[in-house]
């Protein structure tokens, strides 16, 4: 009997072209989310980073998990922050 290796699918990616001419690849969500579903995403899809999108799907910016993991330690940090308030680099269109 042969062992099946799962394989784990992040969320939607999408190439997104950086502010320094790279494509940046990851999963692609709304920045009203908040911080603590974020975190909880990246666990589940294994991924160090989110592309963050607008109502209209266009493509705002990126934020880091280093980044989510020292603005949870602050102590202005409540479970109320949303990705738009804490976008880590601005993306080019």
């Amino acid at each position: 009997m042969t062992t099946v290796q799962p394989q784990y699918r992040t969320a939607h990616r999408s190439p997104v072209t950086g502010a320094h001419g790279r494509d940046i690849a990851g999963p692609r969500v709304r920045d009203d989310m908040t911080v603590e579903v974020a975190l909880s995403l990246m666990a589940g899809a294994r991924v160090d980073h989110l592309v963050l999108c607008d109502a209209d799907d266009e493509s705002t910016g990126l934020v880091t998990l280093a980044r989510l993991t020292v603005l949870r330690r602050s102590p202005a940090y409540t479970d109320r922050v949303r990705l738009r308030d804490v976008l880590e680099a601005p993306v080019a269109a």
